[in-house]
């Protein structure tokens, strides 16, 4: 024998009340979506709520160790040679372009070279006080490579060989608490510096 009392149709809620439940629980889930875990899983922000919650610094962290973590599995900077060394890069003198800039803490800047397939280009870039986390890439054409990134560096030099027809170089992204100063010293193949002010 059940004891279950019928309930009273009366009390059940009506498909209209359903459905206004559901489309506002599919509200509520799109804007933690958007206010919330975008921000602070990916550092997308596209309310700038994140920004203000402080949430979007968290998602942009977390995406840049997932990329360096999958950097650190990769081949060590592909055509490039040797480690950094201040020292020859002061003795240096017959360099093309030389290209200064600022990065407040936080700030990132890109600076890349236009160069065709196969061409060659020498670089060496320091930082001033402090260090830069980087990505060294390239893009054009419909195609993308990256060739190295680099966490925490005070500085980097060798060459950088074009994968293919199209825009390559540096993205500098300063994490230290002041301002660094990042300048790169270019020459070779290449027929501009984009980014550079």
């Amino acid at each position: 024998m059940h004891n279950a009392i019928k309930p009273n149709p009366e009390d059940l809620p009506s498909s209209a009340q359903l459905l206004k439940s559901t489309v506002i629980a599919a509200v509520a889930a799109v804007v933690i979506l958007v206010t919330i875990v975008l921000p602070s899983e990916y550092g997308i922000d596209p309310t700038r709520i994140g920004g203000i919650l402080g949430l979007a610094n968290m998602g942009e962290i977390k995406t840049q160790l997932a990329e360096e973590a999958v950097a650190d599995g990769q081949v060590e900077l592909q055509s490039q040679s040797g480690s950094f060394d201040q020292s020859s890069l002061l003795n240096e003198v017959a360099w093309t372009d030389e290209v200064s800039v600022i990065l407040t803490p936080g700030e990132g800047i890109e600076i890349k070279l236009a160069m065709d397939e196969g061409a060659i280009a020498e670089f060496a870039w320091t930082v001033e006080g402090g260090v830069v986390n980087y990505d060294l890439h390239g893009d054009g054409g419909g195609q993308s490579t990256t060739y190295g990134r680099g966490r925490a560096v005070p500085g980097h030099e060798g060459s950088l060989t074009a994968a293919f027809t199209g825009n390559h170089g540096w993205f500098w992204r300063n994490r230290d608490d002041q301002d660094v100063s990042v300048t790169l010293f270019v020459r070779g193949a290449y027929s501009e510096v984009i980014g550079a002010n």
